[in-house]
């Protein structure tokens, strides 16, 4: 069984919105830690904004990830984009989505790789969905802006591995607790 992974970009007060923020702190460490996460997983699931905004960045993109990336098939989880919408690599699952990404959670294979979608990101984790999560959070307090965890949500996860970056960014790796720890 495949797992979901959801990986943010988080600054300190929880916001992930238009992360540019976030490069002044890239550095070979993030690049190894990212390339370790994309390398673990087979294919990528996103939310309809998302896709569309990596659909038109990463294919021209002089990135050193672009070809891992270009290369990865997409699923997009979408009742609004036809199916002939779909490019770069991906299809659109609609319909039941809690049945569809069960039958691709089912797949044999690497993990399922979630990058921002946030709308989409808070009903997986609504619906029990999220395997794991991998948030890198930045030393910075950006105020304003949409924040990974929407009002409302109320999950008890536990820490399975934390990592500090040079850059003051830390690596949080935190699963779902036991039902017992509920």
């Amino acid at each position: 069984m495949r797992k979901i992974v959801v990986s943010e970009y988080l600054s300190l007060d929880g916001i992930m919105s238009y992360p540019a923020w976030t490069m002044p702190y890239w550095n070979d460490e993030i690049s190894s830690y990212k390339g370790a996460e994309n390398d673990a997983s087979d294919a990528l699931l996103l939310g309809r904004v998302t896709y569309q905004e990596f659909a038109k960045a990463w294919p021209d993109s002089p990135d050193e990830g672009a070809a891992r990336m270009n290369e990865m098939p997409k699923y997009v989880a979408s009742n609004t984009l036809d199916a002939g919408a779909a490019e770069w690599n991906a299809t659109i699952i609609k319909g039941d989505l809690l049945d569809e990404i069960g039958k691709l959670r089912n797949q044999s294979g690497g993990d399922l790789l979630v990058y921002g979608s946030g709308d989409f990101v808070n009903w997986l984790i609504q619906n029990n969905l999220v395997d794991e999560y991998h948030l890198l959070v930045y030393p910075v307090v950006i105020g304003e802006g949409k924040a990974f965890f929407q009002p409302g949500l109320n999950k008890t996860l536990e820490l399975a591995e934390s990592k500090t970056f040079s850059s003051g960014v830390v690596a949080l790796t935190y699963r779902p607790a036991p039902a017992s720890a509920q």
